[in-house]
């Protein structure tokens, strides 16, 4: 078992041991000791969803109030006016063909992959590489769409998208640790009001059963939701 480094140590030390209102969770995530660069915060959410029923996936994104204090790198497939459109939108690559192929080649440096729907043919071929990196575009996710530059702009400006996986699990950047404590609380109840408003109604008993934030390296917080 690895050893653990004095100043996770100290951190556990400071770990509530019982879940605590949203700002008194944020207040606890920032009392514990720093490191060197800016942690991205995130939250994991436990729902009581089965991921076989199709009408219990739980998938979707949220520009937060705030964003997530990082530049997300965009591509986007897409020709003619729909390209210059892109470019002109801030896109940081957008090709067809060309860009399929450099994808396949193993290149994958972008944080999300936007396609116009008639580039689908495309981009189909590249769900084995795109995939398992959760970068396929889709167009419940809003990644498929005809509105490329309203949506490279939202996702320049911090939108997140979120599935739950097999456990039924949520998780999602919602912000960095230098962030102002109320626009953490912002961010983190705008998520958490999301996936309370998107519960299914297949969904029987506890839907929300626990819900933590953490830092990139910290221990997490629990959340009295």
């Amino acid at each position: 078992m690895p050893k653990l480094a004095k100043r996770m140590k100290n951190s556990l030390t400071k770990q509530p041991q019982e879940a605590l209102p949203l700002s008194e969770a944020v207040d606890a995530l920032k009392s514990y000791d720093g490191t060197k660069f800016d942690q991205s915060v995130e939250i994991a959410m436990r729902l009581g969803v089965d991921h076989t029923q199709a009408d219990q996936i739980i998938r979707g994104s949220i520009v937060l109030p705030h964003g997530i204090g990082k530049e997300q790198r965009v591509v986007v497939f897409a020709k003619g006016p729909s390209a210059d459109a892109a470019r002109e939108a801030g896109a940081d690559e957008v090709g067809d063909d060309d860009l399929a192929k450099k994808i396949l080649g193993g290149w994958t440096d972008f944080d999300v992959c936007i396609a116009t729907p008639d580039m689908m043919k495309v981009v189909g071929p590249l769900g084995r590489v795109l995939g398992p990196r959760g970068l396929m575009p889709s167009p419940r996710a809003g990644t498929v769409t005809p509105e490329v530059a309203k949506t490279i702009g939202e996702y320049k400006a911090g939108k997140v998208e979120f599935r739950n996986d097999k456990g039924g699990n949520i998780h999602a950047i919602v912000g960095k640790l230098s962030f102002d404590p109320q626009k953490l609380v912002e961010n983190i109840q705008a998520f958490v009001n999301l996936i309370q408003g998107m519960k299914p109604s297949a969904v029987k008993g506890t839907y929300l059963r626990s819900a933590h934030i953490s830092a990139t390296m910290s221990p997490s917080v629990k959340l009295a939701v």
